[in-house]
C-alpha cells in the first residue's frame, strides 16, 4: 500500500511538472482580415493576450498563409515582457475569398531561441477582396484621388486584382 501510494504520489509531481512546462504564455484574441479600401490592401491582423510572464529577449513568429497561393508569409517580432497585448499583422495579401479559411500558425521562441508555445489556427473573410479596388483611390499626404483610378476624362477604374486562383 505504501509503495502504491508513493508511486500515486510521484506521478502526481510529475504530470504537475508536466503541466507547469505545457502552460500558455499568450492567448488568442482575436483574428481577422483588414481591408483598407483607401489604399486598397487587405493584410491579416492577430491579435494576442499574455498570460504569463514574458522574459525580455523572447520572440514571436507568425505564418500567413498566402491566399494567392504559393509561399506562406513569415511575420518576426520582438516581445516587451510589460505590453498588455501583442499585435500581428502580415504585409498586403491578394485573392482573399470570402469564407474560406486561411491558415496562421504562430511561434512564441525564448530568448534562447526554443518554442514556448505554437498555435495553429485559420482566418476566414466575411468579405471577399474582389470588392477591394485593385489600386489606391487616393495617393500623397492630402489623400489626392488616384489618376490611375480617376481619369482625366472622367471615367473611373475600380477594377479589381487580377489573377487569383479560383475557389
Amino acid at each position: 500500500m505504501k509503495r502504491l501510494a508513493t508511486l500515486i504520489t510521484a506521478a502526481l509531481l510529475l504530470s504537475a511538472c508536466h503541466r507547469e512546462d505545457q502552460r500558455d504564455v499568450v492567448s488568442l484574441s482575436g483574428r481577422m482580415f483588414v481591408f483598407n479600401y483607401r489604399v486598397a490592401t487587405a493584410t491579416y491582423l492577430v491579435t494576442l493576450q499574455p498570460t504569463s510572464p514574458i522574459k525580455d529577449g523572447s520572440t514571436i513568429e507568425a505564418s500567413f498563409e498566402n491566399p494567392r497561393g504559393g509561399e506562406a508569409f513569415a511575420v518576426t517580432e520582438k516581445l516587451f515582457p510589460k505590453s498588455p497585448k501583442i499585435v500581428l499583422q502580415s504585409l498586403p495579401v491578394e485573392c482573399v475569398k470570402e469564407g474560406r479559411p486561411y491558415k496562421v500558425t504562430i511561434k512564441l521562441k525564448a530568448p534562447d531561441g526554443h518554442v514556448m508555445q505554437t498555435i495553429e489556427t485559420s482566418i476566414t473573410s466575411d468579405t471577399d477582396q474582389s470588392l477591394l479596388p485593385a489600386k489606391p483611390l487616393v495617393v500623397g499626404p492630402l489623400y489626392t484621388p488616384n489618376p490611375e483610378v480617376f481619369k482625366t476624362d472622367g471615367s473611373v477604374d475600380m477594377g479589381a486584382v487580377e489573377g487569383c486562383p479560383a475557389g
